[in-house]
């Protein structure tokens, strides 16, 4: 007994140590994005300022919904939650995908959506693609109506965005959380979306009804 109460301390110590540098190693990298985003908005926001010329009122317009968006880039970054992620990118949810008809080939995580004039215009969280579909994932720790209605924007952006470089794909949205309130999921299936939900060692799929379905 004396033996395995040795042990388990050494063990604890050993956890102990493990956390206190993944802690550290999380801030610091927090820490770089943060300054990454903010040296970015300012970069943007100077080009923004030298072409507004004629268009005062549509230059504001743009710097501000840059800084909402770096603004919420910042925020989910530290809010964030990893096994939100690690489920997404996990072989497990390509399974459920495949049961519904789909078989993505390709993931991609933060893409950005810019038009011809090299406008960043929104960021897509993470991109499920094949040849005939691709599928747009918004992630927060806790859903909100707002993020819904702003991933109805982001979509018809990228839309318009794939329309402007021929890509003729069909492109759905999905919305995904940890916390996920029920009558937020329930408006997000109504407005056409996808419902993703972690439970536990895999991932819960709530697909919309075939007549409110939105394909962009």
């Amino acid at each position: 007994m004396f033996q395995e109460n040795i042990r388990q301390q050494e063990e604890i110590k050993r956890l102990l140590k493990e956390t206190r540098a993944e802690t550290e190693w999380l801030l610091e990298k927090m820490s770089a994005e943060t300054d990454r985003l903010l040296e970015k908005m300012s970069v943007e926001t100077g080009r923004l300022l030298e072409r507004m010329g004629g268009e005062p009122e549509w230059g504001m317009q743009e710097i501000d919904w840059r800084m909402q968006e770096t603004d919420r880039k910042i925020e989910k970054f530290f809010g964030r939650m990893g096994d939100v992620i690690e489920h997404l990118m996990s072989p497990k949810l390509h399974e459920k995908f495949k049961a519904m008809n789909f078989v993505f080939n390709r993931i991609s995580r933060d893409v950005e959506i810019w038009d011809y004039n090299q406008r960043g215009l929104a960021s897509v969280d993470i991109l499920f693609e094949n040849d005939e579909y691709a599928l747009a994932v918004e992630v927060n720790i806790h859903l909100t109506m707002e993020d819904i209605h702003d991933h109805l924007r982001r979509m018809e952006m990228l839309r318009r965005t794939m329309d402007e470089r021929n890509d003729g794909r069909k492109y759905l949205g999905a919305v995904a959380g940890a916390i996920v309130p029920k009558n937020v999921a329930n408006y997000a299936l109504k407005r056409g979306f996808y419902v993703i939900i972690p439970t536990g060692e895999t991932v819960d799929i709530k697909a919309p009804e075939d007549s409110a379905l939105r394909i962009w």
